[in-house]
């Protein structure tokens, strides 16, 4: 079973682009791969060390998949572990929390 939510690390510039434009499009490495890259709760630390390494004040978005429906799909990536993926724009509303974290 897979969860209901699950997370996207921004830098502040990203998150401030969102909070302003009230939909995210994606990070260079999302736009690149053709999707929105996203992080379960078990997954999240790793990628924050693997790809976020040295960077302060990140805020973490918890995103609310049930609200995405078909664009959300899980596929093989690090490891071979399942990772959700957002083929859309990712709207504000379905962001349901959000941490800073340093």
């Amino acid at each position: 079973m897979t969860p209901a939510t699950a997370f996207k690390v921004l830098t502040q510039q990203q998150w401030a682009d969102f909070e302003r434009e009230r939909v995210f499009r994606g990070a260079p490495v999302d736009i690149a791969d053709g999707y929105i890259h996203l992080s379960t709760a078990e997954q999240l630390d790793t990628t924050i060390a693997k790809y976020f390494a040295g960077q302060d004040g990140l805020m973490i978005a918890e995103v609310d998949l049930i609200q995405l429906g078909d664009a959300v799909r899980w596929e093989p990536a690090r490891d071979g572990d399942l990772f959700p993926h957002i083929y859309a724009e990712l709207p504000i509303h379905a962001v349901v929390s959000l941490q800073r974290h340093d």
